[in-house]
């Protein structure tokens, strides 16, 4: 598994419930009590597994995760540059996230609203966004083993984080409706052409 620790089958059960909650009806469908209903688990066991809807949406990302790593996969190799297979990588990303806007939506609000507590699960969503940014510079697939360490490690890691900076800020900025969906591709093409000549 790509993300985090695999959740038991009613953790699951909950995090699929808020998922279709979402999907339909966004960030605001996904009540407590509603999941726990629809999840058929007391409201309790909801409780006992996650602090908050913020935290359920986040363990969402896993399953991102594996979506965008299964689609990177079998684009591996397409692209003759680093800026060409970033690139890639970033629209492949944002294709991925946009195909369910109302989820997508959710998930950006609950990165952006939620507590300290659930702080781990957006840092290993950025690790593993790192991870495959860094495969995209090196033309390997995301799910090879990589090496570590070194000058060019610490260049590549600080390129995955002004880039990962620029994209969830135009994710933002289309969750909040200032600019469409376009946009976000644009701007992340725009950040890639200049850091990556």
């Amino acid at each position: 598994m790509l993300f985090g620790t695999r959740l038991d089958e009613r953790a699951q059960r909950i995090v699929d419930t808020a998922v279709t909650l979402a999907e339909r009806d966004g960030f605001a469908a996904v009540r407590l009590r509603d999941v726990a209903a629809q999840a058929q688990v007391a409201l309790g066991t909801v409780y006992k597994r996650f602090s908050s809807k913020e935290e359920i949406l986040l363990a969402a990302l896993g399953g991102e995760a594996e979506r965008l790593s299964e689609r990177l996969a079998q684009r591996a190799g397409e692209g003759a540059t680093e800026a060409e297979r970033v690139s890639i990588f970033f629209h492949t990303a944002t294709d991925v996230l946009l195909e369910r806007p109302k989820l997508t939506r959710a998930l950006v609000r609950s990165m952006v609203t939620a507590g300290r507590e659930v702080h781990s699960r957006v840092i290993s969503f950025h690790a593993l966004t790192t991870m495959m940014i860094i495969a995209a510079i090196r033309g390997t697939r995301p799910d090879e083993p990589q090496e570590w360490g070194g000058d060019s490690d610490a260049e590549e890691r600080m390129l995955a984080r002004l880039l990962q900076h620029v994209w969830f800020a135009s994710l933002v900025g289309w969750s909040s409706g200032i600019h469409e969906a376009d946009q976000v591709h644009v701007d992340i093409e725009a950040a890639v052409t200049r850091l990556l000549p």
